[in-house]
């Protein structure tokens, strides 16, 4: 695999310069934020401030591939996101559900046979690449139905972040079919909707933590 080769996925790039993607580019600063803002409220909680960490390196990560769009600037792109879900499923089974860190594992292992099965699925009804994070918000409505009765607060701040991804998942998607009447793009709404999300997701595992 040539780790250098250019990437050219999106409506608003125009060819391989560095700023070739402006907006894509600058909006992932929104991640920069919500991740400074999580730190701050997440004090001396341990796995609040990582989430917090992750959600500062999808910003930086985002950036290398909507600056660089090299392969490994993809792969840069991608892995803060895993880690984020991975960290954040476990810290829900640590918090919501009360397990002990093995189950909490072995819960937060299962997202990956969960997401290679789901994902095709999303795939042949047309979602593309944005197929791979759908699943994720079939997870946080799963949780939110579990845990209405259990937790009906936290239930409820997942139900709003599971619809918040769901409308950046459809600006994501909308990105290619849109550009030959809108040459930006949307891309850069999924940025900022999803900077908005999980900042949100977090502050509802604060809220948890708290309770």
């Amino acid at each position: 695999m040539d780790w250098s080769a250019q990437v050219d996925a999106y409506c608003e790039r125009t060819g391989p310069a560095f700023w070739a993607e402006p907006v894509n580019a600058v909006t992932n600063a929104a991640f920069l934020v919500a991740a400074l803002i999580m730190w701050r409220r997440a004090g001396g909680d341990l796995p609040g401030r990582a989430l917090a960490v992750a959600l500062g390196m999808i910003g930086v990560g985002s950036f290398l591939f909507h600056t660089l769009a090299t392969v490994w600037a993809g792969v840069a792109d991608v892995v803060p996101i895993l880690a984020f879900i991975l960290l954040y499923i476990y810290a829900a089974n640590r918090r919501f559900w009360g397990l002990g860190r093995g189950r909490a594992v072995l819960g937060m292992a299962a997202f990956l046979p969960f997401l290679a099965l789901v994902s095709p699925v999303f795939r042949a009804l047309g979602l593309g690449a944005s197929a791979s994070y759908a699943p994720v918000a079939v997870l946080i409505l799963a949780y939110a139905l579990a845990l209405r009765h259990r937790a009906p607060q936290v239930a409820r701040g997942l139900a709003v972040g599971a619809g918040i991804l769901g409308l950046s998942l459809t600006f994501r998607t909308l990105d290619a079919p849109l550009c030959a009447g809108w040459p930006l793009g949307t891309h850069f709404l999924w940025h900022l909707l999803n900077a908005l999300m999980l900042g949100w997701m977090t502050e509802v595992y604060l809220r948890a933590n708290r309770a």
